[in-house]
């Protein structure tokens, strides 16, 4: 199976051309937006959730600390502190798209 990946500059363009705007102009947006999400996925409050009609919902959760997790290497027990993690859930849209048969 063929992977394709997509980074900021595609949609950017992809942006501009479907608004008819100059690439310098949506690659300025398409930034800002990224950044501005960013900026609150780091918020400190312990928990946070960004939900986007129909595309999805960006959380930040906390995790407990694992006092007795364990090194898959070397088999040691080590400690992993309580830290946070993000989750991404598709929205209803995103969702039945992504649920339909693969054609093959």
């Amino acid at each position: 199976m063929d992977k394709k990946t997509y980074t900021k500059k595609e949609i950017a363009k992809e942006v501009a051309s479907r608004l008819d705007a100059t690439m310098d102009n949506s690659a300025k947006f398409v930034d800002e937006i990224f950044t501005v999400m960013r900026e609150m996925l780091t918020d400190e409050r312990p928990s946070v959730r960004i939900e986007i009609r129909n595309f999805g919902v960006f959380e930040v959760k906390q995790t407990k600390a694992k006092p007795r997790a364990r090194n898959p290497r070397t088999n040691e027990e080590i400690y992993v502190p309580a830290h946070k993690k993000t989750h991404f859930k598709p929205g209803k849209l995103l969702k039945s798209y992504l649920s339909k048969p693969l054609e093959g």
